[in-house]
Formats: C-alpha cells, structure tokens, sequence
C-alpha cells in the first residue's frame, strides 16, 4: 500500500518536475540558441552564447579595466573608455554585432534610419524590463508605457511650456549667481585660481531643480539629493549580479541599503506633495514652480474628466519629483562640465562666446528673450552635447516579432543603440566626426549631419523625446553666459581627463580648471 501511494504520488509529480527543467533548460540554452541562430542568418556577429552568464564576465572586466585608464593625450574620442564592450565588439565584429547580456542576445543598433524607425514606433519598441531594483532609484515617466505613460505626460506638459520655463529664469539665474560669487571669494585678490568646478556645477544644478521644481532651497532638498545619489552608487554594486534569479530578493546589505532609501526617499517628497495639494484646497496654490504646475495640471484634468483614474495617483507624482530631481540636475551638470572642459581645450570657441555675450549682454543680468540671440553658445552647447551626450545609451524590445528595415526582429531580443557611437561616426559627421567643431551646427541640428536621418539624439527623439529638455537647455545657457561674463577660464595641469558613465556622463576625476576673473 506506502508503494503504491509513494508510486502515485510520484507520477503526479513526475509531470509538473518535467515541465519546470523543461522551462529552465529553454530559459538557459534553447531559447538563447534559438535567438543566436535566427540572428546570425540575418548577418549579425558575436561571440558564442555561454551558459546563463552570456558576455556580461567580459564586460565587467574590461569595462573595470576602461575606468583605469585616463584618456592621455585628452581628446574628445571618449567612446572607448565609455562603453568599451560595445566599442570593442564592434571593432571585433561590424555594426552589425551582438553582444550577450546573460541569456538575452542584444543587437547594436547603429543605422540612424533604424534608429528613427525605432524612435517612432514606441508601441512596439518598447523600453525592456529591468532589473527590478532600478525602481529603487526612479520610475516615472522614462519608465511608463502604454496608457500609463500618455496620461502622466499629457498632465506633465503644461509645466514645460516655454511660457513657464520663462517665469523660472529668475530662480535659475539666483542658484547661478550664488556660484558665481563663490569663485570669485575663492579667487579672492589673486588673478586666478584653481577649483575643482564639478562639485560646483553639481551643487548649481541641484539648487536650480529645488528652487525650480519645488520652490525650496538645495539645503531643504539635500537629504533627497544624498540618497539618490547613494542609490544610483548601490545600483553600480549590484548590477553585475542582474542575470542572477532571485537575487534581488536576499538580504544583502546593498539590496536591503537601497529598500530603507528608498521608504526614506518617498516619504520626504510625499510630505512635499501633501502640503501642496493641501495649498491647492485652500486656494494659495503656489503654481510657479514645476511641482506646483504637476498638482494644479493633475487636479485640472481630474476635475474636467470628472473622475480620479484620469488624474495621476500619488504614487505617480512622487515617481515624477524623483524625476525633477534626478534627471533634472545630472543631465544639466554634465552638459554644463562638459561644455566647459571643452571650451577649456578651444580657447579660439571661448573667445567667440564671450564676445557674442557681451555683444548682447554687456555686463547686465541676462533676459529669457536675449539668450535666443545667442547663436554661437548654441552650437557650443550642441557640439558638446554631440560629442559628451550625458545619457550614452538606449535600450529596446520587441514586445512581438516586428520588421525594421530588412530585419526581422523576434521577441526576447534586445535593441542596443549606442548614442555616443553614432554621435562620433564619421560616416555620419565627417572624418572631423571626433574633433570639437560647433560650426557644424551654423544651420540648425536637422542640417548638421551628412544625412537627415537620426543622427542626433541626445534627448531621444521621437514621441518619446526628453520632456525637460528646454529646461536643461535653458539653465545650461544661462550658467554658461554667466561664467563668460566673470571668468575666461583652462585646465589645470592636474586636471585627468576620464569621462566616465554612470546615471550620466561624469568626469570621474573631478573638473580641475584655472578660473581667472575678467
């Protein structure tokens, strides 16, 4: 009788253990090889699938071994140092290369009218699930799709209108001159001085996406700042464990570090909205900020529909002021570091911007409606934003199998399109592709590639283009007139040049340049 028990109880089991190594035997070898064979016929080259752990061995190491090497003599050809996996399979393999992340193939996608098809197809090309960790840093809009993601943006809109942005120019010009003033107490009587300006411009841009955004000083906002800052720190640690399951959910130290973050992180910024939606009951809504703009855009959309579930819950708006912060200020210090560092290495660039600023500013505080005049700081900030894009890198899926161009691209693969290799290829930009020429730009952005496909795209492009990039934009070329108007400005001989990738583009050795008052 235990026999045939134990026997029953076995064959019903039998079939469900069958199944469940038939699904991990698909998941670690079928599938992958599948996708690696499909691939291939379709001219796609690479190394070998190796089981569960793919390419990411390799990467780690040489992308480790890339942060050890400063860029000597200093060029702009920074795309080996920041991608150096990607920029050493290409060379090894053609644009038409793949690269194994864990089980998942992806694909280099480098063709700017693939790129522009992908762009414009954001219901199909979707952004690929991530590790589930990342939502401990941001979620939001970046991360919406769907339905989701046309609500929030559609209420979000309202507060990017230039029309608002303009209102903001005072509170940006505040945090700017605050920095001003410091390096000129730090140059003090003397002629010049060495800073190490990153920290600065660091510091600039936070306080502009508090007073901007909230309404509040940097001091105010500074614990957010730290923990999101020391989540994206975690996120660098535990990436490299991304391919293995079920790991998020042990207790170690850095999974558990970036849980009680990010509890932390929700209720300050709920404390925020709470006091604002409260404010917006009472009538003494204070709508000149973005936040203040999200809550009055939110509430206005609730009431015409006439229902909750067309306005954005709580947990959504929260997800959009960690947006404010984060995406706010580390794309605008990078472009703001990097424009600087480079004019550093072109003095004949920061002469022609001075003067141009002067021209339209003298010495006075400049007006929103003057900083359109300024066309050489545009191509600057342009020519720096096409060789240091701050976000270096984008990714895609197909949610069902789904034609681009001549490829048949299936499910389960992923579209990898490196912004900073297409910004540098000389089949695109010239063989100057890699040198500093902001006359490039002298008749638009659609006319300074040697095609009119997407070949620039530092805030994406597309449906989906960056929300806040004439807010960057703006405070960038404030800052940048300001600096010009008080200092001109080289690198220090200490100075080491090592971009280096992380939520953004950073200089990993901080920005060590001589500031000299005018």
């Amino acid at each position: 009788m235990e026999i045939s028990v134990t026997f029953i109880a076995f064959s019903v089991a039998f079939p469900g253990i069958i199944t469940c190594l038939w699904k991990v035997l698909d998941w670690v070898w079928l599938k992958p090889k599948k996708l690696e064979m499909l691939l291939r016929r379709q001219g796609f080259s690479g190394n070998s699938y190796k089981l569960l752990h793919g390419d990411t061995k390799e990467m780690f190491r040489i992308t480790k071994q890339a942060k050890t090497r400063p860029i000597n003599p200093v060029s702009h050809d920074i795309a080996p140092r920041i991608i150096p996996y990607h920029h050493h399979i290409i060379k090894n393999y053609g644009k038409n290369s793949l690269i194994w992340e864990g089980s998942t193939p992806s694909i280099n996608i480098i063709d700017p009218k693939l790129i522009r098809d992908i762009m414009l197809k954001p219901d199909i090309f979707r952004k690929p699930k991530r590790n589930p960790l990342a939502k401990f840093i941001v979620d939001g809009m970046v991360k919406y799709e769907g339905a989701q993601w046309l609500k929030v943006r559609k209420i979000a809109n309202p507060a990017f209108h230039l029309d608002k942005l303009k209102g903001m120019l005072p509170k940006i010009y505040l945090s700017c001159n605050d920095m001003i003033e410091k390096w000129k107490i730090s140059i003090s009587n003397e002629e010049s001085c060495e800073l190490d300006v990153w920290p600065d411009i660091t510091a600039l841009t936070s306080d502009v996406i508090s007073r901007a955004a909230f309404g509040s000083s940097y001091e105010d906002g500074r614990k957010i700042f730290e923990l999101l800052n020391e989540q994206i720190n975690l996120m660098v640690q535990v990436m490299r464990f991304f391919h293995i399951p079920g790991w998020r959910f042990l207790p170690f130290k850095a999974n558990r570090k970036l849980k009680s973050n990010h509890n932390e992180i929700r209720k300050l910024i709920k404390g925020i909205i709470k006091r604002r939606e409260e404010a917006l009951k009472i009538g003494k809504a204070n709508n000149d900020d973005l936040l203040g703009l999200l809550v009055e855009s939110n509430h206005i959309e609730i009431q015409e529909q006439g229902n909750k579930e067309s306005g954005m819950s709580l947990e959504e708006v929260i997800e959009e002021c960690k947006l404010f912060y984060l995406a706010g200020q580390e794309t605008t210090a990078s472009l703001i570091v990097w424009t600087m560092v480079s004019l550093c290495m072109h003095q004949n660039w920061q002469d022609r911007a001075r003067e141009e600023i002067f021209q339209v500013f003298g010495n006075k505080v400049p007006r929103f409606d003057e900083l359109n005049h300024l066309k050489e700081v545009n191509k600057i900030l342009h020519e720096a934003l096409r060789l240091y894009p701050p976000a270096n890198f984008l990714s895609r899926t197909s949610i069902k199998e789904s034609k681009l161009g001549e490829l048949t691209i299936p499910p389960g693969v992923l579209l990898s399109i490196p912004i900073i290799l297409v910004h540098h290829d000389e089949e695109y930009w010239g063989d100057d592709a890699k040198e500093f020429n902001p006359d490039r730009f002298s008749h638009g952005v659609s006319n300074a590639s040697k095609n009119d496909q997407v070949s620039f795209f530092p805030f994406g492009w597309g449906p989906r283009i960056c929300i806040g990039q004439n807010f960057a934009l703006l405070e960038a070329k404030l800052a940048l007139a300001m600096i010009l108007q008080n200092f001109s400005f080289h690198l220090s001989p200490t100075y080491v040049h090592a971009p280096t990738r992380d939520f953004t583009l950073k200089p990993q050795y901080g920005a060590h340049i001589i500031l000299r008052k005018i």
